[in-house]
């Protein structure tokens, strides 16, 4: 985290001059195996345990022993090109320097900033900030330590229950080598999650080792910098109350099967009388404007009947709904990583029913199990998404599909278009955006063979409501079901904030996302903008959106085809299935 704030937002680049200096600095490639060395095969990776194993490690052990004594020799090597210097522990007004602090990266270069002011005072402080951690500079250690009475080193991390980061306890380990050392060390913790460290703040650590040269004792041998313990007489102010699901089930979807053709029938009340119905997300959420994930929650949740226990997964929507400690949620809420949700989700309903089961819960508390994630989520969580639907868990995915990891600054995912721009995949002489065709998400949960299989928009309410309310019978007799919910982002498809019923409606005229649904294996079409007349090329969906206006250059006229080709293919093997049953 430190590199990337320094190196991306605080600090210019610096780059050599000349490219064949760095080639000679760097030497001759020395001969290493390959896979891609066709005439010397050899195998990478292979199976080892005892008693080859720690023959291995001892080899390894040894070339980090051989680095200790290679790696000053490279920086004095580097120094005289470069006139940088790099020592193995950067010591900095240490001669006579009585207490010190130790830092690394950007925190050291602040301290050292506060070395000055202090000396300036007349107290004789100093840095030391190592520039190799492996192997660690141990002896460099004692020897800058051997007059310092007291010392305070700082991590950016903790080692939970160690009494200390990886540093301090490294730091201290090796300075108990030396019996002559009496150097009092304390440990903190600081600058997690990105907090910034002041010069103020490395003055209370010079301050807090000056304090324990001077009584000859730690006060406080470990302690994290900058937390506070809180008030419990302050409580977070609550939000509104958590809402019975007696409150919410108001039958505004009925499903039942049609038992001559073995599919669900649903009937929906009036999209006005669904404005009756509570919310069981609050307002007051974080959202960008014109955000589409909330409409699509809205329309979902309207039609849920019952108990539900919702999982997000990182993204958009879980950080707008739950930055600590307010939450937007009323109904039980879980958040984990984009590669655990499903697997976490899976584990609490076999986890419910299991309690069931024993009688510890209610069998008519009956819970309705929700994942939502966006399409980045269906990138990194794809594995476990697809475990949890090769055992049939029952519970329900929906996926809000955006067309990029949006939360983390509009990369592209492999639900973003071919073409389309975001910041990974840039417009420019050689780059016209992303540079392949989207995966189709809903077909590769389809071929999982789960009961029910849907595609939706937020701007087609009723359609999308009645397949949640599908989706929800499914889940709760059958097993796994998946939907994916085209969701207007207008942020990052440079798009004014009411653009979503145009791009949205431009969209499934196209054909670009199909609104369908698989039942057991059998597809419908449940919009064909064939039948209606409203066929439109996809260049009149790509023309609404600022992401996408590049492509209409003629000089990108060959892509738009191919665009429209693959979107063609799609659609006609889409419809080959509507038609024929056995596809």
């Amino acid at each position: 985290y430190d590199g990337f704030i320094t190196s991306h937002q605080k600090r210019r680049i610096q780059v050599f001059d000349d490219p064949e200096a760095i080639r000679k600095f760097l030497g001759e490639r020395p001969p290493m195996p390959t896979p891609l060395d066709m005439a010397h095969p050899a195998t990478f990776g292979p199976y080892m345990n005892d008693p080859d194993l720690i023959n291995n490690k001892f080899q390894l052990s040894q070339a980090m022993e051989a680095a200790r004594r290679v790696i000053p020799e490279v920086f004095a090597e580097l120094e005289r090109m470069s006139g940088r210097s790099y020592p193995v522990l950067d010591a900095y007004r240490m001669a006579d320097a009585e207490t010190a602090t130790v830092l690394v990266n950007s925190a050291a270069e602040t301290a050292k900033e506060t070395a000055d002011e202090l000396r300036a005072k007349g107290a004789k402080v100093g840095v030391l900030s190592p520039n190799v951690l492996r192997p660690f500079p141990a002896e460099e250690f004692r020897r800058a330590l051997k007059r310092v009475k007291a010392l305070t080193i700082g991590d950016r991390a903790d080692s939970y229950g160690a009494g200390g980061g990886n540093l301090s306890l490294e730091v201290r380990a090796a300075i108990q080598l030396d019996p002559e050392n009496e150097t009092r060390v304390l440990s903190r913790i600081y600058g997690l999650g990105g907090k910034d460290f002041y010069g103020a703040d490395a003055e209370q650590f010079f301050e807090q080792a000056s304090a324990a040269a001077k009584s000859g004792r730690v006060a406080e041998a470990f302690a994290y910098h900058g937390a506070t313990p809180g008030r419990p007489d302050r409580r977070p102010r609550p939000g509104l109350p958590p809402i019975p699901a007696a409150e919410v089930s108001r039958g505004m979807a009925r499903v039942r099967r049609n038992e001559a053709t073995g599919r669900l029938e649903v009937e929906l009340e009036p999209l006005w009388k669904m404005t009756e119905v509570p919310s069981r997300l609050a307002p007051g959420h974080g959202a960008c404007p014109g955000c589409g994930i909330f409409p699509t929650l809205h329309q979902v949740y309207r039609v849920l009947e019952g108990n539900i226990v919702v999982l997000f997964q990182t993204g958009c929507a879980m950080v707008v709904t739950t930055g600590y400690p307010a939450t937007a949620h009323r109904i039980n809420y879980i958040h984990n990583l984009f590669q655990n949700g499903a697997a976490t989700l899976s584990g609490l309903v076999e986890m419910y029913h299991e309690r069931v089961r024993r009688g510890e819960l209610p069998a008519s508390e009956d819970i309705t199990f929700v994942m939502l994630s966006g399409d980045g989520g269906m990138d990194i969580g794809m594995g476990p998404a697809l475990g949890a639907a090769h055992r049939n868990h029952p519970m329900m995915i929906l996926e809000y599909d955006n067309q990029g990891y949006m939360n983390t600054g509009a990369q592209l995912s492999y639900s973003t278009p071919f073409g389309h721009r975001t910041s990974t995949s840039e417009v420019g002489s050689r780059l016209p955006g992303k540079r392949y065709h989207h995966k189709d998400t809903a077909q590769i949960f389809a071929a999982c063979h789960l009961p029910y299989v849907f595609t939706a928009s937020e701007g087609y309410p009723e359609d999308l409501m009645r397949k949640a309310a599908k989706a929800q019978w499914y889940a709760k007799r059958e097993g796994l079901v998946y939907g994916k919910i085209l969701s207007f982002c207008p942020l990052n498809w440079r798009t004014t904030d009411d653009a979503a019923q145009p791009v949205l409606q431009a969209a499934a005229d196209s054909c670009f996302f199909p609104i369908y649904e698989i039942e057991h294996g059998h597809t419908t079409v449940t919009y064909d903008p064939d039948a209606t007349g409203r066929r439109q090329p996809v260049s009149d969906w790509l023309k609404l959106m600022g992401k996408t206006r590049h492509l209409l250059k003629p000089a990108n006229a060959a892509i738009v085809k191919g665009i429209q080709n693959e979107v063609d293919r799609r659609w006609r093997r889409l419809k080959a299935m509507h038609e024929h049953p056995d596809l």
